[in-house]
C-alpha cells in the first residue's frame, strides 16, 4: 500500500490565510533558521520540511536553483513553498565557490571538508585580499499562482582558521563585516537571525509572505 505524503495537497479555502509554508530542504538546521526568521514577519505561519524527492540542481544561479526546489516542493506537496540556494563568493577566487559551495570538497555535502579545502586555497592570501559575501536567495512559488525571487548578501571576509559551535557550512571560517570579529559560527541564534544573507532576503520577502 502507498504512504499518503505527509502534507497532503490541497489548496486553502477562499479567503482563508495560509498556515503552513513548505521549506524545500532535507536539512533541519535550515527549517529551524527559517521558522525562527519567518515567526517574526508570520507566527502564524508553520515552516515544514520537505519530505518529497529532490529534483536535479542543475541551474547556474542561485535564483534558478531555488526556483527548481521550491517549484518541485510545492508540486509535490500542494503547499506554498520557499527555497533557499545559497552558498559562499570568495571575491579572490572570482566569485567561487558560489553555486558549488555544497559540493566544493565532493559531492558528499562535507561541509567541513568545504571551507578546509577554501581555507587551504587561500593559505597563502593575505586579510585584505580575503573578502567573501554569504548569498542567499529565496524563491517562492504559490502553487497555480505566482513566483518570486529575492536575494540577500551578508558582506564580510575568510578567517583563517575555524571558530565557533554554532551555526552549519562555511559559518565557522566567516567574518562577517558587522560581527565585531567574530565568526558566524560564534554569534548566537538570535543575532545570526537579525543580521544574516537569510534575515536579509527576508526583508524582501516579508510583504509576500504577509499576503499568503
Amino acid at each position: 500500500m502507498r504512504r499518503p505524503p505527509r502534507h497532503p495537497a490541497r489548496r486553502p479555502r477562499a479567503g482563508a490565510r495560509v498556515s503552513r509554508i513548505v521549506l524545500a530542504t532535507h536539512n533541519a538546521h535550515k527549517v529551524e533558521e527559517f521558522g525562527a526568521i519567518v515567526a517574526a514577519t508570520r507566527p502564524d505561519l508553520e515552516v515544514v520540511g520537505y519530505d518529497g524527492p529532490e529534483p536535479v540542481e542543475d541551474g547556474v544561479t542561485f535564483a534558478e536553483n531555488a526556483l527548481i526546489k521550491a517549484r518541485a516542493a510545492a508540486a509535490h506537496t500542494g503547499l506554498p513553498a520557499m527555497a533557499d540556494d545559497s552558498g559562499i563568493s570568495v571575491d579572490v577566487l572570482g566569485g567561487s565557490p558560489g553555486v558549488f559551495s555544497a559540493y566544493w570538497a565532493g559531492h558528499r555535502k562535507d561541509g567541513v571538508a568545504n571551507y578546509e579545502l577554501l581555507l587551504d586555497q587561500l593559505s597563502d592570501i593575505a586579510d585584505p585580499h580575503r573578502t567573501a559575501q554569504f548569498v542567499s536567495t529565496i524563491a517562492l512559488v504559490v502553487p497555480g499562482g505566482e513566483e518570486h525571487v529575492v536575494t540577500g548578501i551578508w558582506s564580510g571576509r575568510l578567517a583563517t582558521a575555524p571558530a565557533g559551535g554554532n551555526g552549519f557550512g562555511y559559518d565557522p571560517v566567516f567574518l562577517p563585516d558587522d560581527a565585531d570579529g567574530r565568526t558566524a559560527a560564534e554569534l548566537s541564534a538570535a543575532e545570526k537571525n537579525a543580521t544574516s544573507h537569510r534575515a536579509r532576503a527576508f526583508e524582501a520577502l516579508a510583504p509576500l509572505l504577509a499576503a499568503l
